[in-house]
């Protein structure tokens, strides 16, 4: 990628511009300061303690090379569908039943796998750098990072809580709501003899971390509710836990709810995400429309239309 200077950095050395500018974290500048062609201005190779000038072209190599891809995640060609794509970041719709990251008993069927053969395909290295991790079951946007530098812009933006995401859930039983914004505020923490599960703590519970969720009622109906649900905080399963903590668990969650025959996996998906672009900071929006199976459920269990109560809520206007 590369820079003209203006007066804001003229001046200032090449290491307060990737800092402020660029959001650089610690190990992807060490890459940089490793790489002959990492930093240059005006075509020549220079340290992070060089002075810009007015127009000065900075030149900051992000792309990685093929020593650096994970070889521990092999290629699978698995269909995708891309929503947006850019030089910095990929937004993928990613499907339910698809973990993101491999792990024991999903070694070759995974996000990360078919990011993997995507980029094979492009005869590019491989890096995996999710934003956020949605769970194997919950379907909708995933943000991937397309190299360490705009993976560094995005976490220090979500550590600023600049990046914004919005659910739509299907939630067990009649809810009575006035339609406007309400939040549920626990600690959470992992449950006695389990490394997956969570519960509801308290604050005084040794690894218990604060958890809030915004949600607002869509729709209800004597057996099933619709509500947007927006995380102010990231916790494992947290949307899940919230939920049926306030006695609506989302439908077809069998670890924290019941089956469903309606579905066959908890009715939650990633509908909505707003982020400050790596390196301009313009907030772009995305939307994912509802999957199949959770419309179909909601019109099995009352006849209701997903697609319409999606629409007042997740889509563009």
């Amino acid at each position: 990628m590369t820079f003209v200077i203006d007066s804001a950095y003229a001046g200032k050395t090449v290491l307060s511009f990737v800092k402020s500018a660029l959001r650089i974290s610690t190990s992807a500048l060490a890459g940089l300061k490793r790489d002959e062609r990492g930093i240059m201005v005006n075509g020549k190779h220079v340290t992070v303690r060089y002075v810009l000038q007015l127009n000065d072209v900075l030149f900051i190599n992000e792309q990685d090379s093929f020593d650096d891809t994970n070889s521990a995640i092999p290629p699978m060609d698995i269909p995708i569908h891309i929503i947006f794509e850019n030089d910095d970041v990929l937004l993928i719709d990613k499907p339910a039943n698809m973990p993101t990251h491999p792990s024991h008993g999903h070694t070759d069927d995974t996000l990360a796998n078919a990011v993997a053969h995507l980029y094979q395909s492009r005869n590019l290295p491989f890096v995996f750098r999710p934003i956020g991790r949605l769970d194997r079951n919950t379907s909708g946007i995933s943000l991937i990072a397309k190299h360490s530098i705009s993976a560094s812009y995005l976490f220090f933006a979500r550590q600023k809580n600049l990046i914004h995401k919005k659910y739509c859930a299907i939630l067990c039983g009649k809810i009575e709501s006035d339609g406007k914004y309400h939040t549920i505020d626990t600690f959470m923490k992992r449950q006695e003899d389990s490394i997956i599960v969570r519960c509801v703590g308290s604050q005084e519970d040794e690894s218990a971390v604060r958890a809030i969720t915004h949600w607002r009622l869509l729709f209800t109906s004597e057996k099933v509710s619709v509500v947007e649900a927006i995380p102010e905080t990231g916790r494992t399963h947290q949307l899940r836990v919230h939920f049926a903590h306030i006695g609506h668990p989302i439908l077809g969650d069998d670890v924290y709810g019941t089956p469903s025959e309606a579905i066959d996996r908890h009715a939650l998906h990633a509908a909505y995400l707003q982020i400050p672009m790596p390196y301009s900071g313009e907030v772009t929006e995305f939307t994912s429309n509802p999957p199949q199976d959770m419309v179909s459920a909601l019109k099995d269990i009352c006849g209701a239309s997903l697609d319409d109560i999606y629409k007042t809520r997740f889509n563009k206007p």
